[in-house]
């Protein structure tokens, strides 16, 4: 069994790791968005102003705007009770984290601040990072898989009065788009959940990352990290053969694994190809990616505003809820109803997603 790293001071940490068997991209988009770098695992986070939040070494204070609910994003999270990479205990969320170039892992403990628009991170077990630049990163990294940075207020002006939106904001006002900050486990995730139900998606991802995962126990409970590229990419097919999924499925994540291995891959790539349009079509021109699947991660994962997956089943059956029609709408009809939502694509979309669980 291997462990995480000595800290600085030479103690080696309790936690004890293993493996296991007006811009192009939309107005609202920043130029500078995801644009520094901070490590290799999740490269392209915001580096976090000091204004947005507080370092105290053993936790951190995050301040989030107004527009904010902790308790419409921890429901989300809590949308199936098969999720492996993070557990949820008393309003708490608790998951393990990579961070520097994923040899050092910390376990991280999220809750609300009591009293205060802001969310506490802890670091729990005997690895607390020493060095600022790496409590920066475990705090870009909330922020992002929170969403925190973006100003939802011209989005609720324009849903509050648009008919397919304005339920959808008043029941969840506050719920971000929760993210999903690692590219290659989005690309897995999009694949994964291609035509099947939510619920096995959640089985395969169990599968797939206590196959391959890195695992991590700290104060008696177990963690899982995401598998790395380099991890799968020498596999074959018959090595995820227990996973039960389809031989194309296996073959789409190997190479999306070699991808982004070699470098060919990378959210840097994306972001500059110039466009939605110019993301879109580097990603669907990877076998086994199609439209929704490339919206779908560069709205989870690149945050592109303008990120539309039109057809997606669970769009459309949320639209149908909403305005009570018989049938599910056409391509077109959801065009003509969502031509107001320039740049929310996103959110929109994210939102009558949470119509349906």
């Amino acid at each position: 069994m291997s462990q995480s790293k000595p800290t600085p001071n030479g103690r080696t940490p309790a936690n004890s790791i293993e493996p296991s068997t007006e811009h192009a991209w939309g107005s609202l988009a920043d130029t500078n968005h995801l644009a520094a770098s901070v490590s290799s695992r999740h490269s392209h986070l915001n580096p976090v102003p000091h204004s947005s939040w507080e370092d105290h070494q053993h936790e951190l204070k995050l301040f989030v705007p107004k527009e904010f609910s902790f308790k419409e994003n921890l429901s989300y999270l809590q949308r199936s009770p098969n999720e492996c990479l993070f557990h949820i205990r008393n309003d708490r969320i608790y998951r393990a984290l990579p961070l520097g170039l994923g040899q050092d892992i910390v376990v991280i403990e999220v809750r609300e601040a009591p009293h205060e628009q802001a969310v506490i991170v802890r670091f729990l077990g005997d690895f607390i990072p020493v060095e600022p630049s790496m409590r920066a990163e475990a705090a870009a990294y909330v922020r992002d898989w929170f969403d925190m940075n973006t100003d939802l207020v011209p989005f609720y002006e324009m849903a509050a009065v648009d008919p397919l939106l304005r339920e959808a904001v008043q029941s969840f006002y506050g719920l971000r788009n929760m993210g999903i900050p690692d590219l290659f486990e989005a690309l897995c995730w999009g694949i994964l959940g291609q035509q099947i139900n939510l619920t096995y998606a959640y089985t395969l991802k169990r599968r797939f990352v206590e196959a391959f995962g890195r695992r991590l126990e700290c104060e008696g409970e177990t963690y899982w990290i995401f598998p790395r590229p380099e991890e799968i990419a020498g596999l074959n097919v018959r090595d995820l053969s227990g996973l039960r999924m389809t031989v194309k499925k296996c073959e789409y994540l190997l190479d999306v694994a070699k991808l982004m291995a070699d470098g060919a891959l990378t959210k840097e790539k994306l972001l500059e190809a110039g466009g939605l349009k110019q993301a879109e079509n580097m990603l669907i021109a990877i076998r086994g990616i199609g439209p929704w699947t490339a919206n779908y991660v560069l709205m989870r994962c690149l945050r592109i505003p303008s990120a539309f997956p039109i057809d997606d089943v669970g769009l459309h059956n949320a639209i149908k809820h909403v305005l009570g029609m018989e049938k599910k709408p056409t391509k077109e009809e959801i065009r003509k109803l969502s031509a107001s939502w320039v740049n929310w694509e996103s959110y929109a979309t994210f939102y009558l997603w949470r119509f349906l669980y």
